[in-house]
């Protein structure tokens, strides 16, 4: 590390601490921009390297200047005896002696722990030989790789952007570490492109939250989601700390070191440990985190889309969503890593809901005027999907005058009396949710596919958190984007599902979009209107 020039000056701590050891020709493990906490005080400051050099001539001392969390008595700006060395909030600046400052992924855990009713467990694959020494930068290295991982503070917005392959490459993403796929994967496609989820990261703690409520949060947002917006990359130990406060928080064991599924970190971060309200609200008064398609096998049909079996899903529970929800999980009709009711499935890119949200207005499919009745057993004799079964009242009477439909039963429709009063004016909405992401599993690992923005013409990428290893057994994994510009065109257009029939055939599909059709595990939905508000 190259350290700055020498400046005259005094030697001063700002926590009053005594400047003893010599810390000449000894290395640091830590620069300018990374994140270090002193070691010696009473509480835990924390604080930003904003300046590393020589503040006088005797004794050659070396100094470090921080930028910290929080203001502090006798504080500065960065100036020191009328010099100024760096810039800051004012009362926040200050100088401290090298020796006692510590990098944060460093080291072991500050007295008191911020989880204070938690054991912790050290978040690295080798831990350190006493609770108050440290890992060297050259351990880290050889664990973890030369790419550094700095704590992000503040509000930091998704990515967006429409070259997507300026943004991918190796050492992109988040690095995979102790069978992490699965919770590596499902936090890309959460944070990485999309807003849909922050309100985890930002919502302030309530009281009948945990009392760990803020550190989960903070780890969550500083250590992850800041980082991976900021420079798309995560190194592995940062997400480490978060999969240790889940183990101990939550009723899932094995977080930190088994395989294990997306559902089941998403069950412990968000009902057991966030308490976040449920995503889905059902017409049968539960509520769930994700839905599970649950359907019967239909023989013949080769490539079903997400769409079919949603609404096949709904049709067969004879339940329906209360509202719109801001992201919708659906979960593929496969149980456990290996059986799968269908070998491939598409993902729709727009999801239509218009017609499994209860008190929905809906079109009649005969007329298109506003639908007051639907009839179940009508589904596919005049149209297709859920949107066959509504009629106003004269259409249906038309249309049960067939002497085969003469038995069928109706059910009346609950309409807005705010849309009854307005309808001739107004045209029929159909409610859409948008696919943003799609987490895919071959045998026991998983990848991920995303969308990098909004709107249909957005690029998708693949990320795999253990595409690439070095040092063979002991190697490190790293993680790895790649841009699928191909993708957004499979999934929009008509084309001859019978070509994934024969090996031939399938070879003609590009060999991501064949994955992305073949693996699909869960696929996330956002709504763009209902999440502004959530």
């Amino acid at each position: 590390m190259e350290l700055s020039n020498s400046f005259q000056g005094h030697e001063f701590s700002g926590f009053g601490l005594p400047l003893n050891d010599d810390f000449s020709g000894k290395s640091l493990d830590f620069d300018i921009g990374s994140r270090v906490e002193i070691c010696a005080t009473s509480e835990n400051r924390a604080g930003i390297v904003r300046w590393i050099g020589y503040l006088g001539t005797t004794g050659q001392r070396l100094t470090v200047g921080i930028e910290m969390d929080q203001h502090f008595p006798g504080g500065t700006d960065g100036m020191l005896n009328g010099r100024r060395y760096f810039s800051c909030p004012l009362g926040k600046g200050h100088f401290v002696d090298a020796a006692l400052c510590l990098p944060c992924i460093m080291r072991s855990p500050p007295l008191p722990p911020p989880v204070s009713s938690v054991d912790w467990q050290y978040p690295f694959s080798v831990p350190p030989s006493s609770p108050n020494s440290m890992l060297s930068k050259s351990s880290l290295r050889k664990t973890f790789g030369n790419k550094e991982c700095n704590a992000v503070i503040g509000t930091v917005p998704p990515v967006s952007s429409d070259d997507v392959i300026k943004i991918c490459g190796k050492f992109k993403g988040i690095q995979g570490h102790h069978n992490s796929c699965y919770l590596d994967a499902t936090l890309f496609c959460m944070f990485t492109f999309t807003s849909v989820f922050d309100s985890l990261i930002y919502r302030p703690q309530e009281a009948e939250d945990i009392p760990q409520y803020n550190e989960v949060q903070r780890v969550l947002r500083e250590d992850i989601v800041n980082p991976l917006r900021t420079n798309l990359f995560v190194r592995a130990d940062r997400v480490m700390k978060l999969r240790t406060l889940l183990e101990n928080l939550g009723d899932v064991s094995g977080l930190t070191s088994e395989e294990k599924d997306p559902e089941e970190f998403l069950n412990c971060l968000l009902s057991q440990v966030l308490k976040v309200e449920p995503l889905l609200k059902l017409s049968s008064g539960q509520d769930a985190y994700f839905y599970q398609l649950f359907v019967e096998k239909e023989e013949g049909l080769i490539l079903p889309t997400v769409q079919h079996l949603f609404e096949r899903s709904f049709l067969t529970s004879g339940i329906k969503l209360k509202e719109v929800p801001s992201c919708l999980i659906v979960q593929m009709p496969r149980f456990g890593k290996s059986y799968k009711m269908y070998e491939f499935v598409m993902p729709s890119l727009l999801l239509d809901v218009t017609d499994i949200i209860e008190d929905s207005p809906r079109q009649c499919i005969v007329c298109g005027k506003l639908a007051r009745v639907e009839c179940i057993e009508c589904m596919g004799q005049c149209g297709t999907g859920l949107e066959s079964t509504a009629f106003c009242e004269p259409c249906i009477k038309t249309v049960h005058t067939h002497r085969t439909r003469a038995n069928h039963k109706i059910k009346q429709l609950s309409v807005p009396s705010d849309f009854v009063m307005v309808q001739e004016h107004c045209q029929l909405p159909r409610l859409y949710m948008e696919l943003f992401a799609v987490v895919c599993i071959a045998t026991s690992h998983y990848v991920a596919f995303s969308k990098c923005g909004n709107g249909p013409d957005a690029p998708w990428c693949f990320f795999d958190s253990m595409a690439d290893r070095k040092g063979e057994q002991h190697g490190y994994n790293i993680p790895e984007m790649q841009p699928c510009p191909e993708l957004g065109q499979w999934l929009r257009e008509e084309w001859d599902h019978s070509v994934l029939n024969s090996p031939v055939g399938r070879e003609s599909v590009p060999e991501l979009v064949k994955r992305l059709f073949s693996d699909a595990y869960l696929c996330l939905y956002q709504s763009t209107d209902v999440m502004m508000y959530r």
